[in-house]
């Protein structure tokens, strides 16, 4: 078997991954009409042509325009179902999501609408082809504390729906210690949490997260390796680090996927994995990280397989399901 059927024929788990990135130029277009909602580009090129990013910041503006056409609880359905039906199509057999309240009620949108969107999406994919999901609600790190408690008082009434807490947005300047209060009460209320850091922010970030958010995962943490004292205590730890390489290079942390550092985290025992990000904005879903990333560092069949069992690891199933998936790759 080939290595690139060998990625795809594997079950997997998604643990990097935002909602409102999985927004295809093709479905912006057609909430945009459904909601009569103006966006400044013509047409489905004139999309593609605009995530030519520079930056985070760059990709930030774009992305925010895009959830402008979210607006309906049958939009957020819509979105989440044409990302379940990627994970069919990539073998994804347990996903752990994140999404961004604060876009959306920014803009006068009713929490409720979005949640029960994603969830009931989620839900009838349960049903219907047996996906398991966790939803974890990301804090926007550019904004005040205060207007983040807002949206953690609100996540309370959904409890049932939402499993952890993150943060993600503008890394740079936006310290996890920012907001050490916030998550001190989100573990109170028993939410799991993680957080962006060392992506684009220096491996203090990293420290900040473990340290004051307590956190059970680090999303990207690729900036690590600047710093061997972090390096240790990650590999001891084994804390898991959300990796995802097409989005690194579209965002410019490595000018291309040959210079990426994934194999070394690999080679330093650190509990990494691949995931895909903003997929409709970074060029590919979760296999076509895999297999461009494989490609690019001339990865192992046995380095793909490490990856694939650290994502079951590294998820918040229980050890029962996760051994029972593991021995399935």
């Amino acid at each position: 078997m080939s290595l690139k059927e060998f990625i795809k024929n594997s079950p997997k788990t998604e643990l990097h991954l935002h909602i409102e990135g999985t927004l295809e130029p093709e479905l912006m277009f057609s909430l945009a009409k459904r909601n009569k909602i103006e966006i400044p580009f013509k047409n489905v090129d004139d999309v593609k042509k605009a995530y030519n990013f520079s930056n985070l910041d760059s990709f930030l503006k774009i992305y925010y325009e895009g959830a402008k056409v979210l607006i309906k609880e049958q939009d957020f359905f819509d979105l989440t179902w044409a990302y379940i039906l990627k994970c069919k199509e990539d073998n994804i057999v347990h996903t752990e999501i994140f999404f961004d309240p604060q876009t959306h009620t920014d803009r006068g949108i009713d929490f409720d609408t979005v949640i029960n969107g994603i969830f009931n999406a989620f839900k009838k994919a349960e049903k219907e082809f047996g996906l398991s999901f966790k939803i974890i609600m990301c804090f926007l790190r550019h904004l005040n504390e205060d207007e983040c408690f807002k949206i953690l008082d609100k996540a309370l009434a959904h409890k049932d729906k939402i499993f952890g807490v993150g943060l993600d947005s503008s890394e740079t300047g936006n310290p996890p210690k920012k907001f050490e209060k916030l998550f001190k009460k989100a573990l109170e209320n028993e939410f799991i949490t993680v957080a962006h850091a060392g992506e684009e922010g220096p491996p203090e970030y990293i420290w900040e997260a473990l340290n004051c958010l307590n956190v059970h995962r680090i999303d990207h943490g690729v900036q690590c390796l600047k710093d061997e004292k972090l390096v240790e205590i990650l590999s001891k730890s084994q804390i898991p680090l959300t990796v995802c390489p097409l989005s690194n290079v579209k965002l410019k942390v490595f000018n291309n996927l040959g210079e990426h550092n994934l194999k070394k985290m690999l080679d330093k025992k650190l509990m990494v994995m691949v995931n895909s990000d903003d997929p409709a904005y970074f060029g590919g879903y979760l296999n076509k990280n895999l297999i461009e990333i494989q490609a690019a560092l001339n990865l192992s069949q046995e380095e793909i397989k490490t990856l694939i069992v650290n994502s079951f690891k590294s998820s918040f199933l229980n050890e029962e399901k996760k051994k029972e998936w593991i021995s399935k790759i």
